[in-house]
């Protein structure tokens, strides 16, 4: 799964990655994006914008408001077919501004789980794939939500974890978020790992394991 990243982007760098028609939100540096909580993504309502939304998705059918907590992923080998996610698959994808995800590493032979911060080599930013939807509160207020799409780890990953999140690809993204693209058997074949020649990882403190903590020192290197 993918229950931590982070987001050191401001818009420039966004800008870089794909060009924006409106900027709904501000960008502030983020080092421990946790569930439920607000954090940018990309999405295509005619034009292509940026805009924050919380993490755990609520399908716009919900009746139970703690749903979004248990939807903050959804796996790519069934996205299709899962009642949460189907809708927002063919109609509402998005792409979810990152720049590092942490996973969590056992380490053999003792209960102890290492956080490992997981980059590019060159610590430039990327997107998960990712899903979104709006789902109205009690008295009409809407809330923008979304999940982050995992697939198989690939042979790098996997000592550190058997999943990770869709790093989505740069000349796929116009494809992604076009939301007349209803070929839901071709987006799904966009969902495959990331190039582990790619990626790099180093050990980070336990801070990262509480939500309230969203500062550097979350990804500073452990010797």
């Amino acid at each position: 799964m993918c229950g931590r990243y982070t987001a050191g982007i401001l818009v420039e760098r966004v800008r870089k990655i794909l060009p924006l028609d409106e900027i709904q939100c501000e960008l502030t540096l983020r080092y421990n994006i946790a569930p439920t909580q607000m954090a940018p993504v990309i999405l295509n309502q005619g034009k292509t914008v940026l805009k924050n939304l919380r993490w755990g998705l609520m399908p716009f059918w919900a009746t139970d408001p703690g749903i979004g907590a248990r939807m903050i992923n959804a796996r790519a080998e069934t996205v299709r077919e899962k009642p949460a996610f189907r809708h927002s698959f063919k109609h509402k994808r998005c792409l979810v501004l990152a720049d590092s995800f942490y996973e969590w590493q056992t380490i053999p032979e003792t209960a102890r789980k290492q956080p490992m911060r997981i980059l590019r080599p060159d610590e430039a930013p990327f997107v998960f794939a990712g899903l979104w939807d709006v789902w109205k509160k009690p008295g009409g207020i809407e809330l923008g939500t979304y999940t982050i799409i995992t697939c198989a780890a690939n042979h790098w990953m996997r000592p550190i974890h058997e999943r990770m999140p869709v790093i989505m690809k740069p000349e796929n993204y116009g494809q992604w978020l076009d939301p007349k693209n209803e070929d839901i058997a071709e987006l799904a074949k966009l969902l495959v790992p990331y190039p582990e020649n790619e990626l790099t990882a180093y050990a980070v403190g336990t801070m990262v394991n509480n939500p309230k903590f969203d500062d550097p020192r979350c990804i500073e290197r452990q010797i």
